[in-house]
């Protein structure tokens, strides 16, 4: 009994080690393909995990940045207060001193709601008084001689914020009053300079008694951070000014600060300057995120008229108001993000698209590899849901370990950001694998598979079911794209994402539309082919049309691809070329030599110093006076705003306007006939000069000769011809004039051209023709428009989207020729036998590679083209590309614009990979024997 018992014991462990783990086994059977696999999903993951949060950190860090650059004037808050009401002296005394002032400063701060929080080290608070204070010392300064007018405040922690640079810091002798006859200041190194003040000096500051406040300077201060908001929000406290008064022509008056120790307080409550007490609140931008914008514009409206200010009021009395612009900023930052989001929206869903499509063509490579083994198991008895079951657990054992490295890549990779948008982007990869390989296996073996049957490009006949989603697609594509160009890429300030799915719907219609077209061309090259006396060619275009349908998502995921670099290619090119185009508008050449205004005349020297500087090809003198009236119309009526006289040298002011695309016209247009008038001479009544004018100005002077009166003369001008722009200004207005027609002949204005003028050389010698002279480097104002944050990182997420298009594009050419590798390789056995050579059998693979990827190339470059003639009406890039800069109102537009090499290169890449691999896969085969390939049974 024991020996039976023992024996079937025995038996069933043998059973039980005979059937070894599913998982396990196929593992072990195909490594390479689960390593290459898991690699696919490794980076699939880490791109689409990285997306959300690359845009939520350029987002969080571009909102950052703009408050930390914004004038400290628009984004602090202030809270103010009117003084104390008269009653006892000692109690209004005690209401403005340190103690109180920082007491209420400090629960402010405390009391702030979130997502508003306060730089405590830049907030200030004090007293100040509103009005300017005339002090009427005999040794201050008076331009115009109108007394210096003085303000008087208490900011608190100067000598933190401050150096001193002579002196002693300002203090308190006792307890000041209201009734105090004399108080310490300190004042800036400027103010000192400005208005002749030294250590020791007294101003006497009129009060509403009987004797006068005497303020003694005891110490010159430097600031330490002089464009941080302490200084910045009153700049008057650091830097004295010269005021207009409102007579006219205007007068001007020194207007200066003087800084008090803040138990000074009380004194300022006696002087006529209307003292108010303030705090100000500096923003802490650190950890604020884009997230938060909504409730920062929403909690700073409660602070300015609502719930929180009634909080405020409670600590600063009932007739505090504080006063922000910090909502402007907001907005700003709102109208930028709303016009890169969809932009940016465009290049994820062409990636996220030819990504997915490769995810699938990888999965029908890895069922097609295994379709005899499946439909063994099918043969024998394997339920649908068993097999699909084996499926879904060897792929996920590979798939998630695979997307969860990924996700963890792409949060160490990308700054703090949110977590959930990636963890959904790595598991939308995860899930779509996993679910490809068992659902498109499992279906295909619902009915027995015949074997030998033809399923190819050349003879497949489109279904109904195909063409009704065909023309469904059509439908999408041709609404999104009119949608497009409709209302551009913003809708209604969010993002459409049919719209944003516009060139992806318009690659995949091209790819539809060449799948059907395909089998023509080769039909008509096989019977051209058939009629030469070698094989190889007929050979190769029969093996080309009989590739199988399988291949289409191939030539949409290339199509896709090359359609979505195209775009972010031309997304580059476009903001490189607006920001180009706004530097030369700046300027008008490489270089600008002008005076103020570009009114005063430039010496002689200057002109010929500026020729013999280092890289000037050449110098276009130009005489510029604004403001010139124009005669009335013929109704009459009259331009209160005048134009712009631009006298040139005409040839090299043509050869500039050719240069720079900016009007171009020909030299001869502006010669005018007649003798021309000698300099200081007045010219001839009946001399009419030719003139090219802008539209307007064109328009109004008609095509007869017109009297113009200016400081270059009087003379009549007749239009010749009308040119848009002009390198020398940028105005609507202006009329272009050859300088040697004028009366007063002189130079204002200097446009240079070279390749790299020396910037040194250029501002010496505009130095030594003295120092109101000015030197505008093109480059350098090409340089202002310095990317923010925001569009660093939309720049940024479209150079990624080119890459990753083009190595999808790539990754798909090579799976669709490892997808019929085999055959080849086992047809390459079979011809070996019959006599092919091996220069034969290269050139056998790379013909029949070529059409397919010549068919991608040719049209990837076609529909990327198309794509951007079609959309580049509804794209805007002008906020993407002058967010920032001195200029950044310079242009009204910035359209897409095709950039060759992002079309090309993808394009040429697709056929030389395609050519490298059949090279690589006949030189393998022939390194093999045909005895390798060729074994009994083998049906490939």
């Amino acid at each position: 009994m024991s020996s039976r018992s023992d024996r079937g014991r025995s038996a069933g462990v043998a059973r039980a080690a005979a059937c070894a783990p599913w998982v396990r086994t196929r593992l072990r059977t195909a490594p390479a393909a689960a390593c290459a696999l898991g690699l696919l999903v490794l980076v699939t993951a880490f791109l689409a995990a990285a997306f959300p949060r690359a845009v939520d950190t350029y987002e969080s860090k571009g909102l950052r940045h703009d408050l930390v650059v914004e004038d400290p004037r628009r984004s602090v808050l202030e809270l103010t207060a009117p003084p104390p009401a008269l009653g006892v002296e000692a109690e209004r005394a005690a209401a403005v001193r340190k103690a109180t002032l920082g007491a209420v400063h400090r629960k402010a701060l405390a009391g702030l709601p979130e997502p508003v929080r306060a730089d405590a080290f830049q907030s200030s608070y004090g007293i100040r008084t509103t009005e300017p204070i005339a002090a009427g010392e005999k040794w201050l300064p008076r331009p115009y001689g109108l007394d210096p007018k003085l303000t008087y405040a208490t900011p608190s922690a100067l000598p933190s914020h401050a150096t001193l640079r002579d002196g002693a810091w300002p203090t308190v002798h006792g307890e000041v009053t209201t009734t105090a006859t004399e108080v310490e200041a300190a004042v800036t190194e400027e103010t000192a300079k400005a208005l002749g003040l030294k250590v020791g000096s007294t101003i006497a500051v009129p009060t509403r008694g009987e004797e006068p406040l005497t303020v003694r300077i005891t110490g010159i201060v430097a600031p330490k951070l002089p464009e941080a908001a302490y200084w910045s929000f009153e700049r008057l406290l650091r830097t004295p000014a010269l005021a207009p008064t409102n007579s006219s022509p205007p007068l001007y008056y020194w207007i200066a600060a003087l800084l008090l120790p803040p138990d000074a307080a009380p004194a300022l409550l006696s002087t006529t300057g209307a003292p108010e007490p303030y705090w100000r609140i500096a923003p802490d931008a650190s950890r604020l995120t884009a997230l938060e914008v909504d409730r920062l514009r929403s909690r700073v409206a409660s602070l300015e008229s609502g719930p929180e200010l009634l909080k405020l009021r409670a600590l600063a009395g009932p007739a505090a108001t504080l006063t922000t612009d910090l909502d402007v900023v907001l907005n700003r930052y709102d109208a930028l993000r709303s016009a890169i989001s969809p932009v940016v929206t465009v290049a994820a869903v062409g990636i996220g698209a030819v990504a997915a499509v490769v995810l699938l063509m990888t999965g029908g490579l890895l069922a097609a590899r295994r379709r005899g083994e499946l439909a063994l198991m099918r043969s024998r008895g394997g339920s649908l849901r068993g097999i699909g079951g084996r499926l879904l657990a060897e792929t996920a054992v590979t798939v998630v370990p695979a997307a969860a490295l990924g996700l963890l890549l792409a949060v160490a990779a990308v700054g703090p950001a949110r977590l959930w948008p990636a963890v959904v982007g790595a598991a939308a990869v995860a899930v779509l694998v996993c679910a490809a390989l068992p659902l498109g296996t499992t279906l295909l073996h619902r009915r027995p598979q015949l074997h030998g049957a033809r399923d190819d490009m050349m003879t497949a006949r489109p279904s109904r079911r195909r063409t009704v989603a065909e023309l469904t697609v059509l439908v999408l594509a041709v609404g999104a794209v009119a949608a497009l160009r409709r209302r551009g890429t913003a809708a209604g300030g969010g993002t459409d994402f049919l719209v944003s799915a516009a060139p992806v719907l318009v690659g995949l219609i091209a790819a539809l539309l060449l799948a059907r077209l395909y089998p023509l061309p080769l039909r008509l090259a096989s019977r051209t082919v058939a009629r030469l006396r070698g094989a190889v060619g007929f050979l190769a275009l029969a093996r080309a049309g009989r590739a199988s349908v399988s291949g289409a998502p191939a030539l949409l995921a290339l199509l896709v691809a090359l359609t979505t670099a195209a775009f972010g290619g031309s997304v580059l090119a476009g903001v490189a070329d607006a920001r180009d185009d706004a530097a030369v508008r700046a300027t008008g050449a490489d270089a600008r030599i002008s005076g103020e205004g570009d009114a005063m005349p430039l010496p002689d020297r200057l002109v010929r110093d500026v020729r013999k500087a280092g890289g000037v090809q050449d110098v276009a003198p130009v005489q510029i006076e604004y403001g010139v009236p124009l005669p009335s119309n013929d109704a009459g009526i009259e331009d209160a705003k005048g134009t712009t006289l631009v006298g040139v040298e005409p040839g090299t002011y043509a050869k500039l306007a050719r240069a720079t695309g900016f009007g171009p016209f020909s030299a001869d247009r502006l010669k005018a006939t007649g003798a021309a008038p000698r300099k200081g001479t007045l010219p001839s009544k009946d001399r009419v000069l030719p003139v090219l004018a802008s539209p307007a100005v064109a328009e109004r002077l008609g095509g007869r000769p017109r009297d113009i009166r200016s400081q270059a003369g009087d003379f009549k001008v007749r239009v010749v011809g009308t040119v848009t722009r002009t390198p020398a200004v940028d105005s609507a207005g202006f009329l272009i004039v050859d300088a040697a027609s004028l009366t007063h002949r002189q130079t204002t204005t200097l446009l240079v051209t070279g390749g790299s003028p020396d910037a040194k050389a250029l501002r010496a010698a505009a130095h030594r023709a003295g120092s109101t002279f000015s030197v505008q480097l093109r480059s350098e104002e090409r340089a202002a428009f310095v990317d923010t944050p925001m569009q660093s990182g939309a720049e940024r997420i479209y150079a990624a989207a080119i890459a990753a298009g083009a190595g999808y594009a790539l990754l798909a050419v090579l799976l669709s020729l490892l997808q019929t590798a085999p055959e080849r390789t086992a047809l390459l056995a079979r011809l070996r036998t019959m006599g092919l050579t091996l220069r034969q059998g290269r050139r056998l693979l790379g013909l029949e590679a070529m059409p397919q990827a010549l068919l991608a190339a040719v049209g990837g470059l076609l529909v990327g083209w198309s794509t951007i003639a079609l959309l580049a009406p509804g794209v805007d890039l002008v906020q993407l590309a002058l967010s920032s800069g001195t200029g950044s109102d310079a242009l009204d537009t910035a359209p897409l614009r095709a950039a060759p090499w992002s079309l090309a290169l993808p394009a040429l890449g697709v056929v030389a990979l395609a050519a490298t691999v059949a090279a690589v896969q006949a030189w393998w085969a022939g390194r093999r024997g045909s005895i390798t390939e060729l074994r009994a049974g083998d049906t490939r």
